[in-house]
């Protein structure tokens, strides 16, 4: 078996909701990163094997394989396939979960794993509004025998996560503020100036509230009546893409290629999905026991700042520290583009092993329907 290695990995910066980003068609946003990762890598277009796409609202301008329709619209070899897969909010970091699989079966040499989601353009829950008339995806005599008709939403979820874990909400108000105030810091160190490919005259990052305090988050109402989280403590609605150039060590070096990083290990799981956020726990457990690594091997994590709550019960169930976590700000500041996330975090990650030396860093986010990929990379 053979090794996959992640070449490059670039991404757009997070545009706002209706902000600098939302008036691209979605396969411009995705175009705009896959010419760039072909562009700085340097390899014929054509030799890719496959590309891999992650989109959760796969409808309207992101329906019918965005993946494939993204790459014709960069200009790119119309031999070169392309498919798009839907694991809720993991869905780009599923995309390299498949393309280091396929390499390291030995069946593929060159894939590019990716992500979109433009949520001005396709808003938020729009595949599955019952007001469209096709029907409630939560439904069905199944689905009402195992879990009755209680709510079914992540809003809930992240606020059920706050009570079971007994996560103080001001501790949620510090850790929002310090995720805007590590982004801040991360765009005036210049450390996503060798990440991001400028669009549409955007070219950072539009969510970082640089005069935000916790007297402010303080007096947004809560999402839920009676809820725990309000919108400062969640991510931010987005729209952006992100992709990775995977090559196996046989293409690596016939190419003259230089690898950022390993995937090392990789795992996916499934978990309550009334609570649906908790997944990274055990997630991320099982990435360390089948990599043979503990916690504290750990020298960066990136977990996806769904909810403030998310990302502490987390650390505190596995005892993490948050010294070594969303180092550069989270989606919380960055904000979240669905379906380009995983991509989004996985390429701030391995730039920022590069940056700093680190050996190891791991990557985890929960998704919909109570899921949870996990990949270990090691810097080479």
């Amino acid at each position: 078996m053979t090794d996959a290695y992640i070449v490059d990995a670039v991404r757009t910066p997070t545009g706002k909701r209706g902000g600098g980003l939302s008036g691209l068609h979605p396969t411009d946003l995705l175009a705009a990163v896959l010419t760039e990762v072909v562009t700085r890598s340097g390899i014929d277009a054509a030799a890719v094997d496959d590309v891999i796409a992650g989109c959760v609202a796969q409808m309207g301008s992101q329906a019918w394989n965005i993946g494939r329709n993204a790459w014709l619209s960069a200009g790119l070899p119309v031999e070169v396939p392309a498919v798009t897969i839907d694991r809720q909010c993991g869905s780009s970091q599923q995309a390299v979960h498949f393309a280091a699989q396929g390499i390291k079966s030995g069946e593929q040499d060159l894939v590019i794993a990716a992500g979109v989601e433009a949520m001005s353009v396709v808003p938020l829950n729009s595949s599955g509004d019952p007001g469209l008339g096709y029907g409630y995806p939560f439904g069905g005599q199944g689905w009402a025998a195992n879990y009755g008709d209680q709510e079914i939403h992540q809003f809930r979820g992240g606020d059920l996560i706050a009570e079971k874990w007994d996560i103080d909400r001001e501790r949620m108000f510090e850790f929002a503020l310090a995720s805007h105030r590590k982004a801040a810091r991360a765009q005036d160190e210049g450390r996503f100036d060798t990440q991001i490919v400028p669009v549409a005259g955007v070219d950072r990052d539009e969510g970082v509230r640089r005069g935000s305090t916790i007297e402010k988050m303080r007096t947004i109402a809560p999402i839920r009546p009676g809820g725990i989280h309000n919108a400062p403590l969640a991510s931010q609605i987005a729209d952006g893409a992100a992709a990775l150039l995977l090559a196996s060590g046989n293409a690596v070096d016939r190419l003259g290629l230089t690898p950022l990083a390993r995937v090392h290990t990789t795992t996916v799981v499934g978990s309550d999905p009334v609570l649906i956020l908790t997944g990274p726990i055990p997630a991320t457990r099982k990435v360390l026991d089948r990599a043979g690594l503990s916690a504290g091997d750990i020298d960066l994590y990136e977990c996806n700042e769904a909810f403030a709550a998310v990302v502490l019960a987390w650390a505190k169930e596995l005892a993490i520290d948050l010294d070594r976590v969303n180092v550069n700000g989270g989606a919380m500041a960055l904000g979240h583009p669905l379906g380009a996330s995983g991509a989004r975090l996985m390429t701030t990650l391995v730039h920022e092993m590069r940056r700093t030396g680190a050996r190891y860093g791991l990557q985890t986010m929960c998704e919909g329907g109570g899921l949870a990929n996990a990949t270990i990379l090691e810097r080479v």
